[in-house]
């Protein structure tokens, strides 16, 4: 195992820039890759773990993290960087993912997809989100060393800025999660419509309104399916288009709930490549037909649509912040979730924000938000 190791780590990584780490096992065998200290170690705890690590296949290596027959001696980010010498090859798995759609419909899929990643229960999430706004999708950074907080303030005000929305506007909110807009707006006597396709999203929902007496709604309904009798005023979308991979028809969808001259405020994260997504997160995190925004493809079909395109900002910077704020509260609150959840749920979210947070620093993963503005009547 260690020869098929070496070979790939070498021949991936230029002596300049290898990493020095030791592969180690539970009966006192350890190799070391590369020259000097080691930065950590991938500890195999049995013969299962050894087995995945000789696939070279990043899905089964996660796995067996996942189950404990791996783990890490060190920094899990710094591990990470090694993600480029293994390979994925799944391409029953990436079809499948478009078909289901075809064969069981887009929103149906899509609400069964959603509840697989989302219908934990909300003291799940708030166990990791910022404490002030429990927002799920990048804040903006003005510097490093910021509370996520004040971040995550910084990002609600821009989007409602953006949008121009003031007090009595109703907007819509696509993707309530728990309730960072809601709030926010409410708060702010705007009137929200959220939607949203998670039951423990609802319910997160449903009890903030009414506990503040928000000026809100919550409604348990697709996008695709949404209909209003009174036009919005404004849109915004946090963190949803990666879940919205059909750009035309959602542009078009705004289109028809958006007043002339209303706005929209997006942001998400980004890949150069539309439907990438790693198997081990379609697997294990986010099933389904979803991926990362591909901003050329997007603006494509915003060229294509009598939408104004008012400005796009580069986040990617701000995202790794914000997964990586996140990723460290996940690790402060392992005792909670490993008793609540279980250890193989805690490894499994260790892996998805750490892995988040080392792909935006490393430039393998993108973040924008953007903003449209529908043309006033006439």
């Amino acid at each position: 195992m260690t020869s098929l190791l070496e070979r790939r780590y070498h021949s991936f990584f230029p002596a300049d820039r290898a990493v020095p780490f030791a592969l180690r096992t539970d009966t006192g065998l350890s190799h070391t890759f590369g020259s000097g200290t080691p930065a950590f170690a991938i500890v195999a705890r049995n013969s299962s773990g050894i087995a995945a690590l000789t696939t070279l296949d990043t899905s089964r290596i996660a796995e067996a993290y996942m189950r404990g027959d791996l783990d890490v001696d060190g920094d899990l980010m710094s591990v990470l960087t090694l993600r480029t010498m293994f390979s994925e090859r799944h391409p029953f798995q990436f079809v499948w993912r478009f078909v289901q759609p075809l064969l069981f419909g887009r929103v149906q899929s899509d609400r069964k997809w959603i509840a697989e990643h989302y219908d934990y229960p909300a003291e799940f999430y708030l166990s990791f989100l910022d404490r002030r706004h429990r927002c799920y999708s990048q804040a903006i950074f003005e510097r490093d060393d910021e509370p996520l907080e004040d971040a995550m303030t910084r990002k609600l005000d821009f989007a409602l800025d953006a949008v121009g929305a003031r007090p009595g506007d109703r907007i819509l909110d696509i993707g309530g999660g728990w309730g960072a807009m809601t709030e926010y707006a409410g708060q702010r006597g705007i009137r929200v419509t959220s939607l949203t396709i998670s039951r423990a999203s609802e319910q997160f929902l449903t009890e903030l309104i009414q506990r503040q007496q928000l000026p809100a709604r919550v409604v348990f309904e697709h996008l695709l399916d949404h209909r209003t009798a009174e036009p919005y005023d404004a849109i915004v979308n946090l963190g949803v288009t990666e879940h919205l991979p059909y750009y035309r028809d959602t542009l078009a969808k705004y289109l028809e709930l958006l007043k002339p001259g209303g706005r929209i405020y997006l942001d998400a994260s980004a890949s150069r490549v539309k439907h990438y997504q790693s198997a081990f997160l379609v697997k294990y995190l986010y099933p389904g037909n979803g991926s990362q925004l591909c901003l050329h493809e997007y603006l494509e079909e915003v060229a294509r649509s009598p939408f104004r395109l008012l400005g796009v900002y580069d986040d990617r910077h701000s995202y790794y912040l914000t997964t990586k704020a996140w990723a460290e509260g996940l690790d402060r609150s392992r005792e909670l979730v490993e008793g609540r959840w279980g250890p193989e749920v805690y490894r499994k979210f260790r892996l998805y924000l750490w892995g988040c947070a080392q792909a935006f620093q490393d430039d393998l993963a993108q973040a924008y938000r953007w903003v449209l503005e529908k043309p006033a009547a006439g």
